[in-house]
This record gives structure tokens, C-alpha cells and sequence, in this order.
């Protein structure tokens, strides 16, 4: 129960970020994309199955509150979610770089994705040069925010895991 709590706690502290303080914070058409780095990170810690669920709840809530088509972030980010949490598992070296290096692929594949997926329903508007500027920028920003992010949502995560303590 305590872990949904924190994640709900998460996704809304991340959803006002983005939209209220980092959207003022535009570089070249990107901003930071707090859920995708929140999910990238959660899928690190806690594995594949962790890192999808808290990608589709992620997406889910974003593509409501932020008004956006329903459905392709939820999408993207469950996908990414699954695929950081197995290569996570495949790492071995306990470098402060490994979540750096995650969360910048993962927040670049999940813009491109999603920007494929919004253009094969019918979403036009954008070149693919734009759309990989974005991806890389936003993927800058989110490497950007990692150390900050990383550990505190590691901390949270421990403390959140129910301690059963067995008396004989």
C-alpha cells in the first residue's frame, strides 16, 4: 500500500513539475519528460515487471491530466518501462553512469516511439528531423536531472518496501 501511495505522491509531484515549472524551460521545442524519467528509473530499481506497470499508470495519468491522446504514452512508456527494467538486470557494474546512459536511451526511444505511433494514428505536423532534435534534447534534459532524481527516488523506494519482522 505504501508503494502506491509513493507512486501516486510521484506522479502528480512530476505532472505539476512539467507542466507548470518545466514547460517554461523549452529549448528547441523540448522539455524535460518527467514521467518517462520517473518510469526509466522505477524500472531500473525494481525490474521489468515494476518498470511497466509504473509506465502504463505513469502514461495513463499523463494522458488524462495533460490532456493528450489517450492511450500512446501509456503505451510507450509500458514498453520502455519493460525494456529498461530487463536490461537493468543485465548490468552488472554498480557505476553512477549505468542510470545516465538508461534514462537518456529510454527517453529517446520513448519520444520517437511515441511520435511514430502518434503519426501511424493519423497525427501529422512534425518532420522526422524535429522529431529526432526533440528526442535527443529531451533525452539531454532528463540525463541532466538523473543524479537529482535517481537517488531520491531510490531512497523512497527502499524505505517504502514493507519490513516483516518474524518473532518466535
Amino acid at each position: 500500500m505504501r508503494r502506491v501511495v509513493l507512486w501516486i505522491a510521484l506522479v502528480v509531484t512530476a505532472l505539476l513539475l512539467q507542466s507548470v515549472v518545466f514547460a517554461k524551460f523549452q529549448l528547441g521545442g523540448a522539455k524535460p519528460e518527467l514521467i518517462a524519467l520517473l518510469t526509466i528509473v522505477v524500472a531500473s530499481l525494481e525490474g521489468p515487471a515494476a518498470g511497466a506497470l509504473a509506465g502504463f499508470f505513469g502514461g495513463i495519468a499523463e494522458d488524462f491530466l495533460l490532456n493528450q491522446p489517450k492511450g500512446i504514452t501509456a503505451l510507450t512508456l509500458t514498453l520502455v518501462g519493460y525494456a529498461v527494467g530487463m536490461i537493468s538486470q543485465y548490468t552488472t557494474t554498480s557505476t553512477p553512469l549505468i542510470p545516465v546512459v538508461l534514462v537518456a536511451g529510454g527517453t529517446a526511444v520513448a519520444v520517437i516511439f511515441s511520435q511514430l505511433v502518434g503519426f501511424l494514428l493519423g497525427q501529422t505536423g512534425v518532420t522526422f528531423f524535429y522529431v529526432v532534435r526533440v528526442a535527443l534534447l529531451t533525452a539531454a534534459y532528463n540525463a541532466l536531472l538523473t543524479p537529482i532524481v535517481y537517488p531520491l527516488v531510490r531512497r523512497l523506494m527502499e524505505g517504502s518496501k514493507s519490513q516483516r519482522v518474524f518473532r518466535l
